[in-house]
């Protein structure tokens, strides 16, 4: 019997959603990114025992954009994102990382 072999995740996003650069792979990331962000969002304002329309009314936003934001289906500017952690008493940290000319991450 032959042996299976295993995909890493990396090569079943090469092969389903494209390389890394192209524009189909950013959107899935970005789209990842804004999904688990969302649900950070609603983890702690559930913590915080705070309604949709509570955190809206905080950050000078209607309930509906609080679900849209939770639910990954809008993005948001980092200062809305900053307004949202800082009304919920949370702190966000923002990660930057590049490749240099050596290709070393920086």
């Amino acid at each position: 019997m032959a042996a299976k072999k295993y995909k890493t995740l990396e090569e079943l996003e090469e092969k389903y959603i494209g390389v890394k650069g192209t524009p189909e792979r950013d959107k899935y990331e970005f789209e990842l990114t804004m999904e688990m962000l969302g649900e950070k969002i609603r983890e702690i304002r559930k913590r915080r025992n705070l309604s949709q329309e509570e955190l809206g009314k905080l950050i000078g936003v209607q309930k509906a954009q609080v679900s849209k934001l939770e639910n990954g289906r809008s993005s948001a500017t980092l200062a809305t994102i900053n307004k949202i952690f800082r009304a919920m008493h949370a702190k966000a940290k923002l990660h930057i990382e590049f490749e240099d000319e050596s290709g070393l991450v920086v």
